[in-house]
């Protein structure tokens, strides 16, 4: 029986082993996660250094969001206040709770710089983002 017992008790100490670093992993990879939502926010609400205005004869490219991808242009800790609903012509995005100002700063913008606006209806009150824009 003790070399059973010592088997179990290695193989405990190993699964224990291998939770602390998936939990190592897990925590990496959120915030790699978080940097590269910060990073694509930060690339969309930046002007583009050097516009340039389509030509007569080339109309400018109609870019279509998608609602996962507005999704993935908050981080995790806002987008967990928020509802996302995929309407005819725009993502409505729509609190779940009361955001406060530090918050709504912060969606308010990411909103703002994907093309997006807010739209004050008292309780009904959402941020919108048109799914189609150039």
């Amino acid at each position: 029986m003790s070399i059973d017992k010592e088997k179990v008790e290695n193989l405990t100490k190993r699964v224990d082993e291998l939770v602390l670093i998936l939990n190592g992993i897990m925590e990496d990879l959120r915030q790699v996660s978080a940097s590269l939502k910060s990073m694509a926010v930060s690339q969309i609400t930046q002007p583009l250094t050097a516009p340039q205005a389509p030509t007569v004869s080339q109309p400018a490219p109609e870019i279509t969001k998608a609602l996962e991808d507005i999704k993935m242009m908050f981080p995790e800790d806002l987008e967990s206040l928020l509802d996302f609903e995929e309407k005819d012509e725009y993502i409505v995005i729509q609190p779940r709770q009361f955001l406060g100002s530090e918050n709504f700063s912060k969606i308010a913008s990411i909103v703002r710089g994907i093309g997006g606006d807010y739209i004050s209806a008292g309780r009904a009150s959402h941020f919108r983002v048109p799914k189609k824009g150039t």
